[in-house]
């Protein structure tokens, strides 16, 4: 579906900056929507699918990277606030869409496969830079998260700067239980956001956790009632960042960002070339087709 075009307002008194116009609000996207809000300064960004929950297939990946290389550019930009549409953040990748076609050709029988697994790397890399996107974007990212948020989905908050839920919330690093290791930011970036142990429960548990677990492990900064109430506070906490003077802002970011970043790329560089190496399995054939039957994986080692 394709997304709307922005509605675009008035220019602001005392706002140095005219309507946004920039590609990121003119192009018509086919897995988000991208508007300016009420608050001069403040892009939101809608995942809308097409998938069942904003799930995350070839067409998300295609466009988040072009998404906010196109905010990151638009001077009219200061703060950006990332969120789901309809019931949900996002379910997670699509795993039939993104993988579907990979699963048939590293398994028995598949000869000569060096070249196959340095496709799947490749692949996997590009993934991992979409997500990466989001946290080198200059301008400050406020993830606002009411119902799942699951695998990708987590992934793609973690690269924000700050996260909000509402009470509805509920977060999955759900990827050993589809047979994967996850591979495209959660397990590097959750360790300075939650801690070493928190990660480690939710990675190898594959729980799922509600907003208020989530508020608890630092996981997100607050709760709120609903999505309403949710989005109303993500776009005053995206005010107060605009009002901040923008080169001392993206500034922040940079510097923090700094260190963080470089063991970001070094884990990220690791579980690519991990997953290019064992990601097939009878385990994963069983995920998926435990997907398809909607019954739990019978999981062998194998």
């Amino acid at each position: 579906m394709g997304a709307e075009t922005a509605n675009r307002p008035e220019r602001t008194a005392g706002y140095p900056h005219g309507p946004a116009s920039g590609t990121a609000f003119t192009k018509l996207w086919t897995a988000f929507s991208v508007t300016q809000a009420p608050k001069p300064g403040v892009a939101v960004v809608h995942l809308t699918g097409p998938g069942r929950g904003n799930m995350m297939g070839t067409a998300f990946w295609a466009e988040l990277p072009q998404v906010f290389a196109a905010l990151d550019a638009d001077d009219t930009v200061r703060a950006v606030v990332l969120a789901g549409s309809g019931n949900h953040f996002s379910t997670g990748l699509d795993v039939q869409e993104v993988l579907g076609s990979w699963l048939g050709r590293l398994g028995p029988g598949a000869t000569a496969q060096a070249a196959q697994r340095t496709e799947l790397n490749g692949l996997i890399r590009s993934l991992q830079d979409a997500v990466t996107s989001v946290a080198t974007c200059r301008k400050p990212v406020i993830a606002a998260v009411h119902g799942w948020c699951i695998g990708g989905g987590v992934d793609l908050i973690s690269a924000a700067d700050v996260r909000l839920a509402s009470a509805d919330a509920q977060f999955s690093i759900r990827e050993a239980r589809l047979a994967i290791v996850a591979d495209v930011g959660s397990l590097q970036r959750l360790r300075g956001i939650i801690g070493e142990g928190q990660l480690r429960e939710l990675a190898l548990t594959a729980k799922d956790i509600g907003a208020s677990r989530a508020e608890k492990i630092g996981l997100v900064n607050d709760v709120f009632a609903g999505p309403d109430e949710l989005m109303a506070a993500a776009l005053d906490m995206a005010g107060e960042m605009t009002a901040n003077s923008p080169l001392a802002v993206a500034g922040t970011k940079a510097v923090l960002n700094e260190g963080r970043e470089e063991d970001i790329a070094r884990g990220l560089r690791h579980v690519a070339l991990w997953n290019s190496s064992f990601l097939h399995s009878e385990d994963l054939l069983e995920a998926v087709t435990a997907l398809g039957e909607r019954r739990r994986a019978v999981f062998t080692g194998k």
